[in-house]
């Protein structure tokens, strides 16, 4: 918990919960961030900037075919090391995003008025309707531009090669648009998303209500392990 519980372990009478761990968070943080630098240096050299180098390129005093490769190995490392330390983590949230359920259609109706309103229909998973499919298309391309990336950087020609480029080039055009909606929604631009951001960053603080509208089934399971923990704790006391 983002605080500490009170004896009931009532999350509603708490102003903050913890809806990702450390671990976690952090490997979100190193995630996004090679993300955007491949994103960046990808675009420059796919727009025929090479020749052209980009602000990331002056201030590192790289070429950006060298910061996309470099950046490229760090970010397959992070995928490898994540799925093997985190095999667990990793089978719960493909489990939880491939979760779908036939009432989670009525939350998809409801879904272009609560980007506004916030007063979003209620869903039973981990991560709402839309953040599942967002998180199969998102894991999706971004492993095809990972496996691509690496052929890429392991060859130097012939037909195997051709083939990576263009998955490599078409995985970017089809990623880019799913990564700049997930940025938008998940920095709380958009008002009904409003205060989500801070379930991954400053220490995972989200507020009680904002988990409340967005993630209603998660809260609740959350209240309940929290009661439970808090009667353990009470009858050993």
């Amino acid at each position: 918990m983002a605080t500490e519980p009170n004896r009931s372990g009532n999350a509603s009478q708490r102003r903050t919960v913890e809806r990702y761990s450390r671990k976690t968070r952090w490997f979100h943080a190193t995630i996004y961030l090679t993300v955007l630098v491949l994103l960046g240096t990808g675009w420059w050299l796919l727009l025929g900037q090479e020749g052209n180098p980009s602000p990331l390129s002056r201030l590192t005093g790289r070429p950006d075919t060298q910061l996309h490769t470099w950046v490229g190995w760090v970010m397959t490392a992070i995928v490898v090391t994540g799925l093997v330390v985190g095999t667990r983590a990793a089978a719960t949230f493909a489990a939880e995003s491939m979760r779908f359920r036939r009432s989670d259609l009525g939350w998809f109706l409801s879904w272009p008025k609560a980007l506004l309103t916030g007063r979003f229909a209620r869903h039973e998973g981990h991560f709402d309707p839309g953040q599942r499919i967002a998180n199969i298309v998102l894991v999706g391309m971004l492993m095809a531009l990972v496996v691509s990336g690496v052929g890429l950087a392991l060859l130097h020609g012939g037909p195997v090669f051709a083939v990576l480029v263009h998955v490599h080039r078409w995985s970017t055009y089809a990623v880019t648009p799913v990564l700049l909606g997930h940025i938008l929604i998940a920095a709380g631009i958009v008002p009904g998303y409003r205060g989500v951001w801070r379930s991954m960053h400053l220490g995972g603080h989200l507020d009680v209500e904002v988990a409340r509208r967005v993630w209603p089934a998660w809260l609740e399971r959350n209240e309940s392990d929290s009661r439970e923990r808090t009667d353990r704790t009470d009858r050993i006391d």
